[in-house]
């Protein structure tokens, strides 16, 4: 494993145990090069998945622009790293058992929603805005009237 700071081939594990959510393995590394310690996840990947954007283009799917599209819908809300970790975790397993190696980009976006709109509605929200390219306030209305979001809890108040 290259080392982040220095750019260094080799790295040395000094620990592995499981992740706390028992998906991945973490592992803690020291270079030898300039001393740097830095951890690494390693987890299953059951298949190469290929996503088909809108445009026709193939792209590899990529777990970590999974990761920061959430982020962004979700920052400055009450949501703890961990239920993130389990929601992208979720995400990428049902989309490696879908039994198909290329899926539409569509499939990633329905599927990130409905685990948005159960995880925080304001996420949902935001991502919906995006995914679904918003263009002016009365889409964000419509989009609210026809999910069954009339508003409440949009405030940035927790109801739970």
């Amino acid at each position: 494993m290259r080392c982040p700071f220095c750019g260094h081939a080799e790295s040395q594990v000094k620990d592995s145990r499981p992740s706390d959510d028992g998906v991945s393995i973490r592992r803690r590394r020291l270079c030898p090069e300039c001393g740097g310690r830095f951890t690494t996840f390693e987890r299953v990947q059951l298949r190469e998945l290929t996503i088909l954007k809108r445009s026709g283009r193939r792209t590899p799917f990529d777990r970590e622009k999974l990761v920061r599209s959430i982020s962004i819908a979700i920052r400055k809300r009450p949501v703890e790293p961990e239920r993130v970790e389990r929601l992208v975790n979720g995400i990428t397993r049902q989309l490696e058992s879908m039994g198909e190696t290329e899926l539409p980009s569509a499939a990633v976006g329905e599927l990130v929603m409905k685990a948005l709109k159960a995880l925080d509605d304001v996420a949902y929200v935001r991502y919906a805005s995006v995914y679904r390219d918003f263009r002016e306030t009365k889409d964000f209305a419509d989009f609210l009237g026809k999910e069954g979001l009339d508003g409440e809890g949009l405030d940035g108040e927790d109801e739970r």
